[in-house]
């Protein structure tokens, strides 16, 4: 910068600061010359568009080099004085010791010098130099050259020298620096001249504590004038009046005039070297250097007033945080400037030290570069004898200590910006003073305490010389978003939880956050928020889990969000925010106009606030894509950066809010209904919208598009596209058939960025809404309620666990006009919180006896929050939802109140006929069946959710997908916490809800989903098997598919070869024999066991024909299906040798659930089969027709057989029981689509191994020369494992003892990634060698990968592997001399085939259990050991 000078112009300056961008607003605001800028602060940057803070201080630092370089050629540089001590008579002992310790270089202190130095020169005038003696004496040690210039960056100032001193209690010390006294003295010394020096900006900052021993005798001291803060030290005779005038002094009738001699050193003893909280003075390090040549440039003569009685030293409090009192020193009330300096230096100190900008390096952090660690002992609070060893850390910034070596995270750390000393104090111990307490150390030995001390000094030097004045400045800049007392579990106390940047500090109280001497700092790019019970919540790190308790619900929900955006903080990134902001338009949103707007909707080209894109994000994709400016770097093309630098918000409000009225406009302020309701008329209605000419003709604005696509106005090709124009037109150019066609072809890249973000945008649509009220939520003035309602703390996530009684709080609650509100009592008349019924979404009825208050409901708000209610009275419940229901739903909707509801709202929704845009419906949920009120239809619809033929849930898209057999039909949720509750209520209603058959899922006529498809797979696979329905599948198959029919047999497909006939054939009997009250119901089946006695058969078909028609419906349906198809199979008796009279065998006892001992069962079943055309009144001509169909399907399953080749893949391979040896092998033959659970089953059913209750039996793959093995999963193909063998590896199948153990743990996991330290070894490096032993290191797993991390603290993982592709075996060969037996074998491979394996050793079994469930349920998505497949 040494180019720039004052009178340079701004344009100049900026461009060599590479902040050419600013210029214009520089020359907006005034600023023509350096010179203009000499009084800009922060405030005055962020007003010219200078918002980063980055870049302020780099434009603070600029000026302050060039007007300090200007300042300082202007002075006169001091000269160089040597100040010599006193000598030392032999016959006198006293002590002598300075008011002020001098820095020390080294820490180590010097020995005493023998040679006697001459008396210090009287001065001729005041403020001058001594003049010389004629004759000087030698001196042993050579003076230090004093600098030519003073340095500039000192905070200290000038303290108001009006102060009167008191004799002290010990007459033998004295102070050098102000007169050298002694009883019967000779010569009177002359005082020393007066020392200033520059101030720090602040001139309110006072200096340091001097540390002082007592006068010896009492002395007068006049007032003196107080020197200017920006003047340095000078000799010219023109700066003598700008001097404070040195009083003369006054010499007492009792002073001798003759010099006093240096005493000699004593040795100390313990009584004088004792710790600072056991005396009130000790020896100072500075005593050391008396005979030393000083250096007094850059020495103060500063007094401090009244008494000079030593405070005591302040402890660190941090091993008893409860303690709040005791552990604070008395400071004396007549000492203001002590107090002073304490609170304002370090109250401008701490914003700076806890609070940094991305962009501002200067700042100190709280992981700066480690100058020194080791173990110290630090003394407790309260001054207790017994030290406590610490881990002690320096950095450049900060001082800290630790409980031990692997702690992360800190007891306390020290500002060292705070440091005023560093003293010795003796017996291996030193303190660290700071402006308000003082923290004691021991090391080891003199030597590690020297040490320690010596770089304690330099690094307490370094930092005040260095980086003052930037940790002044960049306080300014900073912010602190969240602030205030929590409560931390574990603790009696509450803590001052400062929430800043990316970074939430800890600190005992808030007097400790304004000195900035804190507790600890939690980094929260590893951090998660986590909701908890009532007021309580977690903030999670993979090294500790902080458990906060707020005061009150609305003050978790801000600590929560406050917590969220440091995380969001941390894991941002503002490079592209700054190039989007550089446009000015572009810093405030594009609806409501908040400042610094971090989201985009990069179709629609605007640049929107935090809440604002919310209700962009409600709009869906279809409408608005919404990205973050800071987290979503890769979506941040230079083109898309490019295109939104040219558009910018203002652009783009020329057409999306060309015509807004004022009363309709939003401010920051605005609620989150009125910004929904504006953005939707803003972007999917387009109400506010500039109108293109060519509006309504498509054609015209086709063709416009495709014509200015030449150009590089993407202005007008916005509003084109808004206005109809199609993005995949025609063009007619079959070269370049679309407009991005053109665009490129013209190189015009904007263009062609624009139209591909926009390729499936919805066009806004002015008519939306016209078929249905807009206007929900005016409550009428009629519906009023009050009452007394349990209530529990608001929730941002589902109810899952039950609340417990003591969980509620008794609420008195009203509704009038549109509001519910709930007090403490029936007496208050302030509310402690409300809702408004046109916020409600949503309102949920649970089961009775759900939570500990026997009827419960649950309300749901457009801020994604849930409330629950309890109350004790069924009738009192009805009243309550009754009432609230019908203040918030529209008067179109109100047939839905007819229905016993458990669940009602809106929703958006898409139909097979308008797939385009959303529409909103009301719906609620009855039972099985979901009514709707939809914006087309006048009539409410009923949707029964047990017949539907799909029903799926889009995770991308959060879209529930219902697929009727006439339509399909798509539900979005308006709130993440709305729509995951009706999908599980969906769900739960649309499954199986209990054991009868219309408590199944059901087909479009009624029949059981289980029967329909066990049916409809024999028909087609197993007509023509010999003996069908009378063999015996097995039985862990058959127990496993019942299962999934039961849990979800819309889900089950049975495909020839996955299943066996005689599998699915003892399905559909099994089901027949479990189902609750039969197929024939408990009441009716004494009348048809007794029917099969009738002699007559005409009689006998009518009562037949009587019972059937009085069956329930399902009933009715599920047995015609029944026996058509048993009339069908008895058809084919001669190929599968089933007749009439095998399967009434088989079938009566089944259907009639008997013990086949009532031979009248397999009668009726007799009959019915004979008889199945009159009783059934079955159409012969479609009975024929289906015949023929099964009958084409046997002969082109004949066909397919005989032409057909062997099932290729089939493998023959050996398999060994519990252990290889030749008893236990067996030989197997391996088909293709064999898993490792049917080969399990085959094993044990071959040797007739039963299977009890928890016998977890698996395959394993075991190798011999690795000496590892890995249990195979059970839906695990185990063809490709057996090509893949070895000669040393082979199959066993035996039981798997860890599963249970695994299966609990992963039962207890919130989540499924884990994290911790392992011993790690690699097979072989580069060269092809092996490394060696084992080490530590850092893993997480997580769903997609394995990350490895040299240590805890590590934020870059030294190597990642794709989960899915490791395979992990247990066991480690014992020559590599693992530490532990609990390890892993893990081999990695790539791609190319090319394997790396590599060995991992945890301390225990269980850790070692723990990471392979882990790493299992990972690879199979959550299911290590499926239900389907569990051994009974």
């Amino acid at each position: 910068m040494s180019s720039v000078d004052s009178l340079s112009t701004v344009s100049d300056w900026l461009v060599l600061l590479h902040l050419d961008q600013y210029i214009e607003s520089f020359e907006k605001y005034g600023y023509v010359l350096v010179s203009d800028c000499k009084e800009l602060t922060n405030d005055n940057l962020y007003n010219a568009g200078v918002v980063l803070p980055g870049h302020q201080k780099r434009i603070l630092t600029s000026l302050q080099k060039i007007f300090r370089e200007e300042s300082h050629s202007e002075k006169p540089v001091p000269m160089p004085r040597n100040i010599y001590r006193c000598p030392q008579p032999s016959n006198t002992s006293q002590n002598i010791q300075s008011t002020e310790d001098p820095p020390q270089e080294s820490g180590t202190p010097k020995s005493y010098e023998t040679t006697l130095p001459p008396p210090i020169p009287p001065r001729v005038t005041p403020n001058r130099p001594p003049i010389k003696f004629t004759s000087t004496p030698t001196m042993t040690n050579e003076p230090v050259k004093r600098p030519e210039s003073l340095p500039v960056k000192v905070t200290y100032v000038e303290q108001e020298p009006t102060m009167q001193f008191v004799p002290s209690p010990v007459p033998e010390e004295f102070h050098l620096h102000e007169q050298c006294l002694v009883e019967h003295a000779e010569i009177i010394v002359p005082p020393l001249p007066a020392k200033r020096y520059v101030a720090s900006r602040d001139p309110q900052v006072p200096p340091p504590l001097p540390r002082r021993p007592p006068l010896s005798v009492p002395r007068v001291s006049q007032p003196m004038s107080s020197a200017s803060p920006r003047q340095s030290p000078t000799d010219d005779s023109e700066e003598t009046n700008k001097l404070p005038e040195v009083p003369p002094r006054i010499r007492l009738p009792y002073q001798s005039s003759a010099l006093p001699s240096v005493p000699q050193q004593r040795p100390s003893t313990p009584q004088e070297s004792r710790d600072s909280s056991e005396c009130n003075e000790e020896k100072s390090p500075a005593d050391d250097n008396l005979f030393d040549t000083l250096d007094m440039s850059d020495k103060q003569l500063l007094v401090p007033e009244v008494k000079k009685t030593r405070i005591n030293s302040l402890y660190s409090d941090d091993e008893h945080l409860e303690d709040d009192n005791d552990s604070y020193e008395t400071i004396l009330n007549n000492c203001p400037s002590w107090q002073d300096y304490g609170l304002s230096t370090l109250s401008a100190l701490t914003s700076s030290i806890c609070i940094r900008s991305k962009e501002d390096d200067g700042v100190p952090s709280l992981h700066s570069q480690v100058i020194k660690v080791g173990w110290l002992y630090k003394n407790p609070p309260q001054g207790s004898y017994i030290y406590q060893k610490r881990w002690v850390k320096l950095e450049a910034d900060y001082l800290k200590y630790f409980d031990n070596d692997k702690e992360v995270y800190s007891k306390r750390f020290i500002p060292t910006a705070s440091i005023t000393q560093i003293n010795n104090v003796g017996d291996q111990k030193f303190e660290v003073v700071t402006g308000n307490r003082t923290f004691v150390f021991r090391a080891e030995s003199d030597f590690d305490r020297n040490e320690w001390v010596s770089v304690l000094q330099q690094t307490i030097k370094d930092q005040k010389s260095a980086s003052s004045e930037s940790i002044f400045q960049s306080s300014s800049t900073a912010s602190e978003e969240k602030q205030g007392y929590l409560e931390l579990r574990g603790l009696r106390s509450k803590l001052y939880v400062v929430v800043s940047g990316d970074k939430v500090f800890l600190y005992k109280n808030m007097e400790d956050h304004r000195l900035g001497i804190g507790i600890t700092a939690i980094e929260m790019n590893l951090g998660n928020v986590k909701d908890a019970d009532r007021r309580a919540f977690d903030l999670t790190t993979p090294y500790r889990i902080f458990c906060f308790v707020a005061e009150s619900d609305q003050q978790k929900d801000e600590w929560m969000e406050a917590m969220r955006d440091a995380i969001a903080e941390a894991l941002s990134n503002y490079e592209v925010a700054e190039k989007i902001w550089s446009v000015e338009s572009n810093c405030f949103c594009a609806d409501c106009g908040a400042a610094k707007p971090e989201w985009a909707s990069i179709n629609l080209c605007v640049v929107v606030c935090k809440r604002c894109a919310g209700e962009h994000r409600s709009l869906g994709p279809s409408i608005s894509k919404v990205r973050s400016l800071k987290m979503d770097k890769k979506v941040w093309t230079e083109e898309l950066i490019q295109l939104f630098l040219v558009m910018g918000n203002q652009k783009s409000n020329e057409f999306w809010a060309a015509n807004i009225p004022p009363s309709e406009a939003l401010s920051p302020a605005s609620c989150s209904s009125d910004r929904r309701r504006f953005i939707s008329a803003k972007y999917r209605e387009g109400k506010y919208r500039r109108y293109h000419p060519l509006f309504g003709n498509q054609e015209a604005l086709d063709k416009a598009l495709c014509l200015n696509m030449q150009s590089n106005d993407v202005g007008e090709t916005l509003a084109l596209v808004f206005c109809g124009a199609n993005v995949n037109c025609d063009t007619g150019d079959p070269i370049y058939p679309t407009p991005i066609d053109q665009a490129k072809s013209y190189n015009q890249i904007l263009q062609v960025e624009f139209l591909t973000q926009n390729k499936s945008t919805e066009i806004p649509r002015s008519d939306i809404g016209s078929h249905m009220d807009r206007q929900y939520y005016v409550a009428p003035p009629s519906i009023t309620h009050s009452g007394f309602l349990y209530k529990t703390a608001s929730m941002g996530k589902l109810v899952t666990d039950r609340k417990a009684k003591e969980e509620f709080s008794r609420r008195w609650c009203t509704l009038n006009d549109g509001v519910f509100s709930y007090y403490d009592s029936d007496k208050n008349s302030t509310p402690n919180g409300e809702l408004r019924m046109r916020e409600i979404v949503c309102l949920s009825v649970s089961p009775p006896e759900t939570h500990g208050y026997d009827y419960t409901f649950e309300i749901y708000t457009d801020s994604d929050r849930l409330y629950l209610f309890g109350i004790d009275k069924p009738d009192a419940l009805r009243e309550w939802v009754k009432s609230i229901v019908k203040s918030f739903i529209p008067s179109s909707a109100e047939n839905l109140l007819n229905q016993d509801f458990e669940r009602i709202g809106r929703l958006q929704y898409k139909d097979g006929l308008n797939l385009q845009s959303p529409k909103e419906g009301w719906f609620s949920l009855a039972g099985s069946t979901l009514y709707a009120c939809f914006e087309e239809g006048e009539e409410e619809e009923a949707i029964h959710l047990k017949k539907l033929q799909e029903l799926s849930i889009q995770q991308e898209n959060e879209v529930l997908v219902l697929v009727e057999r006439r339509r399909t039909l798509y539900i979005q949720g308006q709130r993440k916490l709305d729509f995951m509750g009706w999908c599980t209520a969906i769900q739960r209603a649309a499954g199986s809800s209990g054991d009868t058959l219309c408590q199944q899922q059901l087909t479009e006529a009624d029949i059981p989903v289980v029967v329909d498809r066990c049916i409809d797979y024999i028909t087609q696979s197993g007509l023509t098997s010999e003996g069908i329905y009378r063999k015996s599948g097995v039985n862990s198959k058959i127990t496993a598919l019942l299962d999934n029919f039961r849990r979800d047999a819309r889900n089950v497909r049975l495909k020839e070869g996955d299943h066996q006939v005689d599998d699915v054939s003892n399905v559909l009997k099994r089901f027949f024999r479990d189902v609750e009250e039969g197929i024939f119901t408990s009441d009716a089946s004494p009348l048809w066991l007794s029917t099969p006695g009738i002699m007559d058969e005409s009689q006998r078909i009518l009562q037949y024909q009587s019972l059937f028609s009085s069956l329930p419906r399902v009933n009715k349906a599920t047995l015609k299906a029944v026996v058509n198809h048993l009339y069908c199979v008895q058809r084919f008796s001669d190929m599968n040798q089933m007749n009439l009279h095998n399967l009434a065998i088989v079938f009566g006892p089944t259907l009639f659930q008997t013990d086949g001992k009532d031979y009248n069962a397999g009668r009726v079943i007799e009959d019915l089969i004979a008889h199945y055309v009159p009783i059934f009144n079955v159409n012969e001509q479609q009975l024929k027709k289906q015949l023929d169909e099964i009958t084409a399907i046997i002969k082109l399953r004949d066909i397919s057989s005989s032409s057909s080749l062997p099932p290729a893949g089939d493998f023959i391979c050996t398999v060994y029981l519990e252990e290889k040896k030749e008893t236990a092998e067996q030989h197997v033959k391996i088909p293709a689509t064999m898993t490792a659970a049917q080969l399990a089953f085959e094993i044990l059913d071959r040797r007739k191994v039963p299977v009890k209750d928890k016998d977890y039996w698996c395959c394993f793959e075991v190798n011999e020369k690795e000496e590892t093995e890995r249990p195979l999963h059970l839906l695990e193909k185990v063809l490709p494992i057996v090509h893949s063998l070895g000669t040393e590896s082979y199959l066993v199948v035996k039981r798997n003892f860890s599963m249970e153990a695994m299966l609990i743990y992963l039962a207890s996991k919130v989540d499924t990634s884990k994290h911790g330290m392992m011993k790690f070894r690699e097979e072989r490096n580069l060269l092809g060698l092996t490394t060696g032993s084992f080490h530590d290191r850092y893993f997480i797993l997580n769903s997609t990968s394995l990350k490895l991390y040299k240590e805890v603290r590590s934020h870059r993982p030294e190597k990642e592997w794709s989960v899915k592709s490791l395979k992990v075996y247990q066991g480690i060969k014992k020559k590599l001399r693992p530490p532990t037996c609990w390890g892993f074998t893990v081999v990695y491979e790539n791609e190319k085939h090319e394997k790396q394996q590599w060995y991992l050793c945890c301390d225990t079994q269980a850790e070692m259990r723990e990471w392979f469930a882990t790493f299992m349920s990972i690879q199979h998505e959550g299911s290590v050991w499926p239900s389907d497949s569990v051994l009974k």
